[in-house]
């Protein structure tokens, strides 16, 4: 990346305010960018830093007013976020493919591979499976018997998808993610012992769906475990057997969903969030991190916090009133003395 300051603002219809002459290298956090470093400013509890920061270039919002004197250049813009992203993606975002099958990889000769198809050093694709154009697979990957993922699809180094498992076209699948596993199933037994439930389905993942690294996704026990288009999920993340969730869903760090669970479309669910089985959750709904989901969801677009949940705002009210509990406890027990000395 090297472009200067005014090719950059109009590459994204931005407006100057400095000098437009300066080279831009690379992207900078704004509490240490340096020369030749754009950075930018959408929080505004960072703006302190922008007063002495050594970038070249900071990108603000139309509206920004600095309160004191600018050093550096700003390029003002509708959406700092969108710009950002957009500017990360178009110069260090892409991952490019091989085209190439290494030598060091086993593929079964029943396997279909579309056009422009990369395969890395050790990885194994089974008989009968296929990957569409210009997918790329890093070393060490394993795809089972019977898999379809589609176009344009990265799955990076350590991937496991088990067999029949379908991933739909422009999936990214990170490090050591697990897509097809055993679902959790067992028969108990009257000795006490447990006898293993065969888990016969499969995992399917639709269009556009992100999955972490370390996550893991089990195959159902019947029928489909699903994740629908445009969902994002982090990483350490578990998806148990037949779980769906919804279509352009976010799912952050080790939140786990048990059984059969079904999530709704643009639900936005918080790190470390649990859900127990077999049960629904409305379109929109917000969990915060942390949460304990422990029953339906029926009305969409409401906000949970709490373990079990509550509604966000009740869990605030009630959790200000259990950080009393101490003084109101000593309150009660002063009380409580004062009335034994009045008797």
């Amino acid at each position: 990346m090297q472009i200067s300051i005014k090719e950059l603002s109009a590459l994204v219809n931005g407006e100057i305010v400095g000098n437009p002459d300066g080279i831009i290298k690379a992207p900078g956090r704004i509490e240490d960018a340096s020369q030749g470093e754009i950075t930018f400013l959408a929080n505004l509890k960072y703006e302190k830093y922008i007063y002495d920061t050594q970038a070249t270039a900071v990108l603000v919002s139309k509206d920004f007013l600095p309160k004191k004197e600018v050093k550096t250049t700003l390029i003002k813009v509708e959406n700092v976020y969108a710009t950002i992203t957009f500017l990360l993606n178009h110069f260090g975002g892409k991952v490019e493919g091989s085209n190439e099958h290494s030598k060091h990889s086993f593929i079964d000769e029943s396997a279909d591979l579309g056009n422009n198809v990369s395969i890395g050093h050790f990885s194994v694709i089974e008989k009968d499976s296929s990957v569409d154009e210009n997918t790329i697979i890093f070393p060490q990957v394993y795809i089972g018997e019977n898999v379809k993922i589609g176009k344009n699809c990265i799955l990076y180094s350590g991937v496991k998808v088990g067999k029949d498992c379908v991933i739909g076209d422009n999936c990214i699948i990170h490090p050591n993610t697990v897509i097809g596993a055993d679902g959790f199933g067992f028969l108990p037994k009257e000795d006490g012992s447990y006898e293993k439930i065969a888990q016969t389905g499969n995992v399917i993942l639709e269009d556009n769906v992100e999955i972490g690294a370390n996550s893991t996704i089990d195959r159902a026990t019947m029928g489909s475990t699903i994740i629908k288009q445009g969902t994002k999920i982090d990483n350490l993340v578990m998806i148990a057997h037949n779980v769906e969730i919804g279509e352009h869903t976010v799912i952050a760090a080790q939140a786990g969903f048990a059984g059969s669970s079904k999530i709704g479309n643009n639900c936005m669910i918080g790190g470390q969030a649990g859900f127990v089985g077999h049960i629904q959750v409305a379109n929109g709904t917000k969990v915060q991190a942390q949460s304990g989901v422990n029953k339906n969801i029926p009305n969409e677009n409401t906000a949970w916090y709490g373990s079990p949940i509550l509604p966000y705002n009740d869990y605030l009210r009630s959790y200000a009133a259990f950080r009393k509990l101490p003084q109101l406890l000593k309150k009660i027990n002063d009380l409580e003395k004062k009335l034994k000395d009045l008797e």
